[in-house]
C-alpha cells in the first residue's frame, strides 16, 4: 500500500472502528499528511520505509521550526497510534515508533471567569433576550446550557429536540468517541430554554421541515460550532482576563465553579465526559491557584 494509501485506510479506522470524532480524525489526518511529505521528501516508498529514525527526524525538524510542544506531542500520538495499527495490520512487521518519545507539552492553567464576571455576561445577554428577538433568545438559551452542564461546543450543536428533558432537568449528549451520557442543568437553563423551544424557535424553522437540532440559526439550520465560538468570543472580548476566549472557557468555568462548590471530583469527571479523572484534576488546580491568589490579596501576613 502506498504512502497516500495508508493514512486513507488509517482515517476509516479511526472514524469506523474506533468511533472518533469528525474533527479527531481530521486533526489526526493533517499531522499523518505532514509525515508523509515530510517521509517521501526523504526517499520513503512504503509504510516499512517509516523508522524510528524517520519519526524522530520529523519531530526533531518541528521542533526546530519553532513548533510548541503541544504541537510536537500531538504529531507523536498520531504517529504512534498510525505505526501501531499497522503492526496489527502486518503492513508493517515492527511498530516503528513503540519508542517514540516527544518533548512534554507544557501545562498552562485554563482561563477561568470569577462567578461575578459569569454572572455579568449573563445578565448582558438575557439583556438583549428580554427584547425577545429569536436570536437573542436562543443566544441565552446557548450559553445558560453551556454554563449550566459545561457542554463541549460539538455536544451542544449536536443536541436534538429529543435529547432534551425538561421534566428532569437533563440533556442527554454524544461526546468524545461517541460515548453518550446524560448531564443535569438548572433552573436558569431550564427557562432560557422554555423561551427558546416554546415562543422563539418557530420563528426561525420551517415546520414543514423535520425540525430536530434544538439550536438554529437565522436561515432555520442546525446552529455551527463557529456560530457558537462567535457568540461567546463577542461576550467574553470585553471581560477583563487573558486566554482563550472560545465556548471551551465556559466549560472551564462551570467544572472550576463546580469544584469550588464542593462538588466530587468524580462526579464532575462524570458530568465533563472525560475519560481519565487526571483530566478532571486539572480544574482542582486552578482552584488552589484562585485560593493562594485571594490568600495573598486579603491576608494581612501574606
Amino acid at each position: 500500500m502506498d504512502l497516500s494509501g495508508v493514512i486513507d485506510a488509517f482515517s476509516v479506522h479511526l472514524e469506523a472502528e474506533r468511533g472518533f470524532s469528525a474533527n479527531t480524525v481530521k486533526s489526526y489526518r493533517s499531522d499523518l499528511v505532514r509525515l508523509v511529505d515530510f517521509a517521501i521528501e526523504r526517499g520513503a516508498e512504503s509504510a516499512e520505509d517509516i523508522d524510528l529514525e524517520l519519526l524522530r527526524d520529523w519531530l526533531w525538524h518541528g521542533s526546530q521550526s519553532g513548533l510548541a510542544k503541544s504541537t510536537l506531542a500531538r504529531r507523536a500520538a498520531a504517529a504512534r497510534s498510525l505505526s501501531s495499527w499497522l503492526a496489527r495490520t502486518h503492513a508493517t512487521p515492527t511498530n516503528a515508533a513503540a519508542r517514540l518519545r516527544a518533548p512534554k507539552s507544557d501545562h498552562h492553567l485554563p482561563r477561568v471567569l470569577t462567578r461575578e464576571q459569569m454572572a455579568g455576561i449573563l445578565r448582558r445577554v438575557a439583556e438583549r433576550a428580554s427584547t425577545h428577538d429569536p436570536l437573542a433568545v436562543r443566544d441565552l438559551a446557548v450559553v445558560e446550557l453551556l454554563y449550566a452542564s459545561a457542554l463541549r461546543v460539538s455536544e451542544l450543536t449536536g443536541l436534538d429536540l429529543g435529547d432534551i428533558d425538561l421534566g428532569r432537568l437533563t440533556v442527554r449528549v454524544l461526546g468524545k468517541g461517541s460515548k453518550e451520557r446524560v448531564v443535569p442543568f438548572g433552573i436558569p437553563a431550564k427557562e432560557a430554554l422554555v423561551e427558546w423551544l416554546d415562543r422563539s424557535r418557530q420563528a426561525l424553522t420551517d415546520e414543514t421541515a423535520p425540525a430536530s437540532p434544538v439550536f438554529v440559526g437565522a436561515r432555520g439550520k442546525r446552529i455551527t460550532s463557529r456560530a457558537v465560538y462567535d457568540l461567546v468570543s463577542g461576550l467574553l472580548s470585553t471581560v477583563p482576563g487573558s486566554g482563550p476566549s472560545g465556548p471551551h472557557t465556559l466549560r472551564h468555568t462551570a467544572a472550576t465553579h463546580l469544584l469550588d462548590g464542593g462538588a466530587d471530583l468524580r462526579a464532575v469527571q462524570e458530568m465533563l465526559g472525560h475519560a481519565s479523572l487526571g483530566t478532571t484534576q486539572l480544574y482542582t488546580h486552578v482552584s488552589t491557584e484562585r485560593l493562594k491568589e485571594s490568600y495573598r490579596l486579603a491576608h494581612p501576613r501574606s
